[in-house]
């Protein structure tokens, strides 16, 4: 898919990290933006810092766990911009604990926006998609959790391996549909941005959080990640794995299943 002026491109949880790296990328490529967040406050500052620029922005406030924000987010998008060309399911949010410590309003909560909210913008975007008949695109967030599993991230990486498979059965529908339509999966390594503020740490965890904290803030800074993801879209890559050194720990784990061997977690090279 050609990416070009003009183009609409809609991102949720668009106010700080991924989210906001995609924004502005896409807005310095001249694409017209549709953004969406939970925070009012911050969404607003985005669209005026971007507005600065030249770019063509709506947004709305709202919470893609709720099917009817992501709908509104979708009507916007027609109202203001005529259709959509890309569609960035980004929003999301993290929870560490011991699997069976984590209280089940907490492991809803990230299940109704990590998941839920793939799955609504996949419900409500789709069936516009489909019926516009032109080359357009859905990209998933997922993780670099959504291929290796971690201790202490239950609820996060079980998100995002369902958010890898929806992904990959979309990719498969679409196929059968010969459809314009593509779909891509983003699993990213750690990428600098406040996801840690969102999670409600459990005082067993507190060591790996301040571990997980350190590096996210010092992960690949989110525009230099979206211009990764900009160049996967326009060469057709439905995988889009930014962080290339984590590819051995894949391998690990893709030999430990096919070797029928039991799993050692080991991230690093040795």
């Amino acid at each position: 898919m050609r990416i070009e002026r003009g183009q609409v491109a809609v991102i949720t949880g668009a106010a700080g990290g991924i989210g906001r790296g995609l924004a502005e990328e896409a807005g310095s490529r001249g694409l017209r933006l549709v953004l969406s967040d939970v925070s009012g406050e911050r969404l607003a500052a985005l669209v005026a810092t971007l507005q600065e620029r030249g770019v063509e922005v709506a947004s709305l406030v709202g919470d893609v766990g709720q099917a009817q924000d992501v709908e509104a987010l979708r009507d916007l998008a027609v109202q203001r911009f005529g259709g959509v060309d890309l569609l960035f399911n980004n929003a999301g949010v993290m929870q560490t604990g011991f699997s069976w410590e984590v209280d089940a309003a907490q492991w809803q909560r990230l299940l109704a926006i990590n998941l839920g909210g793939v799955i609504n913008g996949v419900r409500s975007f789709l069936p516009l998609l489909l019926e516009q008949q032109r080359p357009a695109r859905v990209v998933n967030t997922a993780s670099l959790a959504g291929l290796i599993c971690s201790p202490l991230l239950g609820p996060y990486t079980v998100s995002k391996q369902a958010v890898v498979a929806l992904s990959e059965t979309l990719h498969y529908e679409l196929a059968m549909l010969q459809s314009p339509v593509g779909v891509a999966v983003l699993c990213p390594g750690p990428v600098a941005s406040d996801i840690m503020a969102s999670n409600h740490p459990g005082g067993a965890t507190q060591q790996l959080d301040d571990l997980l904290g350190s590096s996210i803030q010092q992960g690949m800074d989110p525009r230099e990640l979206a211009r990764q993801v900009f160049a996967g879209l326009e060469a057709g890559h439905f995988w889009l794995l930014p962080h290339k050194q984590f590819k051995p720990a894949l391998e690990r784990r893709l030999s430990s299943i096919l070797d029928e061997t039991n799993p050692v977690f080991q991230m690093a090279d040795a």
